[in-house]
């Protein structure tokens, strides 16, 4: 306890009373944000957390970082990844697959009547309200993916898209696992998409369960939202099995009246399948003899007529060449003198070799 009659507790007394005066009198003439400014010269001289190791009012510890939450709006631009070609490379890439003649004729047709009717808006003429959104109905290994990636170049191309790339996704990037999450996962992959096609495959899986726990009507929802937003600068293309495909559609009206154009991608034919495998040789430098192609036709021919629903088209062919290329390099081993022709070919024996269980896996 402070003794005012000793000398030593008066001057701290005192001492204290003259502090307490000096700063009520600041208070008083100063408003509160600028009380730093009286008491130091500058800003700069306030003791900050890390600013000098050692020294200071604090001791040295790293700034802190917030982690702003995977929800967070991101204000950094998308990058343009969408293959900068000509109108009419990329319908010579399209005429140039494999089959998927119905495929093509649709296309153009869509193309061209894109075309009319952002003339007839140049020209002050009626606009007819059109969706652009696509069904892409078919079996898997089709080629849906290829024509989607050279269908927004094509948007682009026409002046319907800024800038024509292709975002895939499923339905786990658009459905999160906990209430509140899935919405702004809806929105991220919106944003990425901005200005190209938005590409979601096995979209009726987004539908499929109806769990209390499950919030697939919900990235429904967003994005039905999303697209009428942004319908200046957003193509979103759903994809999958053509039954599966109208039990989605019918799920929600939204979708319905935003979704009313298909296009079917229907098998390839067994002469359709030998070709995307000769396209695969030659582009990977191989060659199969005569009497390999020969059983290569009754191979496809046969796994084309016992189909499944695990028969995925050119998926299976590309299984079925890399399957050769392992057998090849087994046979290729064990030789003590390998030839360029030896590295480039493909023989009856390796298409002996294949289990056609194998190739429906």
């Amino acid at each position: 306890m402070t003794d005012p009659n000793n000398p030593m507790d008066r001057k701290g007394f005192n001492d204290l009373n003259s502090l307490l005066d000096q700063m009520d009198s600041l208070l008083r003439r100063n408003p509160v944000k600028d009380v730093y400014n009286d008491l130091f010269e500058s800003r700069s001289n306030l003791p900050i957390m890390g600013d000098q190791p050692g020294k200071g009012a604090f001791p040295s510890e790293p700034p802190t970082q917030f982690d702003p939450g995977s929800d967070a709006p991101r204000d950094d631009e998308i990058e343009d990844t969408a293959p900068k070609k000509s109108l009419e490379e990329l319908l010579e890439d399209l005429n140039s697959l494999v089959g998927l003649k119905k495929v093509k004729e649709d296309v153009k047709s869509l193309t061209n009547t894109v075309k009319i009717m952002k003339m007839r808006k140049e020209r002050g003429l009626p606009e007819v309200d059109m969706s652009l959104h696509l069904v892409f109905t078919g079996n898997p290994g089709t080629g849906k993916t290829t024509v989607a990636r050279l269908l927004s170049g094509i948007y682009r191309e026409i002046g319907v898209l800024s800038k024509g790339h292709l975002v895939e996704v499923d339905r786990s990037r658009l459905v999160a696992k906990y209430v509140g999450q899935t919405a702004p996962q809806v929105m991220e992959v919106v944003k990425e998409a901005l200005g190209g096609v938005l590409f979601i495959d096995e979209a009726y899986s987004l539908v499929s369960r109806r769990g209390e726990n499950d919030f697939g009507y919900e990235a429904v929802d967003t994005l039905l939202k999303a697209m009428e937003d942004h319908r200046d600068d957003l193509i979103v293309i759903v994809a999958g099995y053509p039954d599966k495909m109208e039990e989605f559609l019918t799920s929600n009206p939204g979708l319905q009246s935003r979704f009313n154009k298909y296009i079917n991608f229907d098998d390839y034919s067994p002469e359709e399948l030998f070709d995307i495998f000769q396209g695969m040789c030659k582009k990977n430098g191989y060659k199969a003899t005569e009497e390999a192609q020969e059983k290569v036709k009754e191979l496809l021919s046969a796994l084309h007529e016992t189909r499944t629903d695990s028969f995925a088209n050119a998926r299976t062919v590309r299984n079925l060449f890399e399957k050769l290329l392992t057998i090849q390099a087994d046979r290729l081993a064990g030789l003590e003198n390998v030839s360029d022709e030896d590295l480039a070919s493909i023989l009856p024996e390796d298409l002996d070799a294949i289990e056609i269980g194998s190739l429906m896996r």
